[in-house]
């Protein structure tokens, strides 16, 4: 005590404010009851979320999860003060993890962590967030907001995302039936989505880019901030129609590292670049950056954000189906036999 007053150090001083972060919860609870879908069970706000399979009427359900986050696709929103639709990214890297393997999203939770917690940075992210759950049908059901100066700058902050969903045993996707002569079919994404934006960056630096400059009637900063396509719905309904024996989300390590999780032993991928079009990004991209073939297709979705792998037999009505519902979807390749040592993913650029 020093004057008769008090000046005992307060959690303020240390650059944390309670009240602050008390009004954000207040602020996106509408968000979160928005999304909300049969099986929620009360609110955000207590030290658990809850969520009830009682009504859901499964025989034998597995759940299946996913964690992820945007990286450095956070960078280039907070430079551009551009914050709306990284939410979206968000659910989707989660939630298109979730969907390959046959599954309905079910709930998703958010981390939150930054330097100094602005209300209004803030509540677009988590808007964001809560359009990505509708967006996969899932309810956004709980979180966790972290202010922590010294360890983040003020405006900085980070983004950490975590799914579950839930599939019939019988009904799981995992790729065991894929055979040889399989045809492989993409659909089309929004961009790069959220993956290689370190390399993204870079170009940008070295090259001087002016993010405001055209690409196919866009500014390069608004194809670059595009949110990642969410796929959940389109799958789901496909394979209400066809058979699908595998799916890849097409996310880091591109086609290279993503197709062989999804393939057994003994068979391998074979990419016909040709079988889309190249969107302007990724033009932009390669002749930026100087990028072999190979790199890109390892690095980069390359306009390719899900793939299906269905039987020969099946491909025509899986095109049928995915173009009627609105998606650019193209037969890109096939499965072949491969032998131990063989590459798993051969890109064929024509």
């Amino acid at each position: 005590m020093r004057n008769g007053q008090e000046k005992g150090a307060t959690y303020r001083d240390a650059g944390v404010d309670i009240e602050r972060g008390n009004e954000f919860v207040r602020r996106i609870k509408p968000y979160a009851h928005a999304t909300h879908r049969p099986g929620v069970v009360g609110g955000i706000g207590g030290f658990g979320a809850l969520f009830s399979l009682a009504g859901l009427n499964y025989r034998k359900p597995l759940l299946v999860s996913s964690t992820d986050g945007v990286g450095t696709k956070l960078k280039l929103a907070i430079d551009l003060n551009r914050h709306r639709t990284i939410g979206i990214d968000l659910v989707a890297m989660c939630a298109n993890d979730v969907v390959v393997q046959g599954a309905e999203p079910l709930f998703f939770l958010d981390y939150f962590a930054t330097g100094r917690l602005n209300l209004d940075t803030a509540e677009q992210v988590v808007a964001g967030i809560a359009q990505g759950c509708e967006l996969a049908g899932m309810a956004l059901i709980g979180g966790e907001t972290a202010e922590m100066p010294g360890l983040y700058q003020r405006a900085d902050y980070d983004l950490a995302g975590f799914c579950v969903g839930i599939v019939e045993e019988d009904r799981l996707v995992d790729g065991r039936g894929v055979i040889p002569s399989d045809a492989i079919i993409g659909i089309a994404s929004s961009g790069p989505h959220a993956n290689g934006y370190s390399l993204i960056r870079k170009l940008i630096t070295d090259s001087g880019a002016d993010l405001t400059m055209d690409l196919g009637g866009r500014s390069l900063a608004d194809t670059l901030i595009e949110p990642t396509r969410i796929y959940v719905k389109t799958i789901l309904a496909l394979l209400r129609s066809v058979r699908l024996r595998a799916i890849a989300h097409i996310t880091g390590g591109g086609f290279i590292d993503n197709l062989p999780r999804v393939m057994p032993p003994g068979a391998r991928a074979v990419i016909t670049t040709t079988a889309w079009p190249r969107a302007p990004i990724f033009e932009w991209i390669r002749d930026a950056g100087d990028i072999e073939t190979r790199e890109m297709y390892r690095t980069f979705n390359c306009g390719i954000g899900m793939v299906v792998i269905v039987s020969l037999d099946d491909a025509g009505a899986a095109l049928e189906h995915l173009r009627h519902n609105g998606e650019a979807a193209w037969r890109i390749g096939w499965v072949e036999a491969a032998r131990e040592g063989d590459a798993r993913v051969v890109i064929d650029a024509g």
